[in-house]
């Protein structure tokens, strides 16, 4: 049985430059799509074997995506590219990863010939085989990046992102119920634990979200 492989991409660029890398390298990309619905719809017309998905600026989330194509097809190989180790900054969890599913921290590969050995070992999905973390040649930055953000609780990395969303403080707390005074001190625990150096020149807040960003892979183009 060969690769057929069903690529789901939110990012048109992303898409578009990585269908024709994977092409190039021969493997046989069935369908793109850069949403659930259509995903689904690729999915039940050319039964492919193995999906590769990145979902990172929409708010359809990469493995709620997985998930729902896997209870239409249980045989499904998943692949899911992601920015960092710490699935909390997308708004994911570990927890949540479908079986046997292989996770490709995308800074770790070096080239396009890995990534399609990954995509071929995942078509071959074992019942009840545990969750692959594909983590190449990580830098030393990005495994003492991890090391601080296992340190913040859920609460702290959400509180984050809602940061990073442009939420103040006081609509952070009134969803939260709680006061703006608790959601102060959460960012600053945040800063601490990130060592963001107070900067009377620099915002702490923009500091925090431009550190969220580059954590997570935005794109640049």
């Amino acid at each position: 049985m060969s690769d057929r492989v069903l690529l789901v991409m939110d990012d048109t660029f992303e898409l578009s430059t990585m269908a024709a890398a994977l092409k190039l390298h021969g493997t046989n990309v069935i369908g793109e799509a850069q949403k659930e619905s259509s995903a689904i719809l690729l999915m039940r017309s050319m039964q492919p074997n193995v999906l590769l998905i990145d979902m990172h600026l929409s708010d359809e989330h990469s493995i709620t995506i997985a998930n729902n194509i896997r209870k239409e097809t249980p045989t499904i190989g998943v692949v899911v590219l992601v920015a960092c180790a710490d699935l909390r900054l997308l708004g994911e969890f570990r927890s949540n990863l479908p079986a046997g599913a292989k996770v490709v921290i995308k800074k770790s590969m070096n080239n396009v010939a890995t990534l399609c050995d990954v995509i071929s070992e995942s078509r071959v999905l074992e019942p009840d085989s545990p969750v692959t973390w594909v983590s190449g040649n990580v830098s030393l930055h990005e495994k003492a990046l991890e090391n601080l953000l296992s340190q913040l609780t859920d609460l702290q990395i959400e509180t984050l992102r809602l940061v990073a969303d442009g939420l103040t403080n006081a609509e952070i707390s009134r969803m939260r119920f709680v006061s703006e005074k608790a959601i102060e001190q959460i960012v600053s625990r945040i800063a601490l634990v990130l060592n963001v150096q107070p900067d009377r020149s620099k915002n702490l807040r923009v500091q925090l979200v431009g550190e969220y960003f580059k954590w997570i892979g935005a794109p640049r183009h």
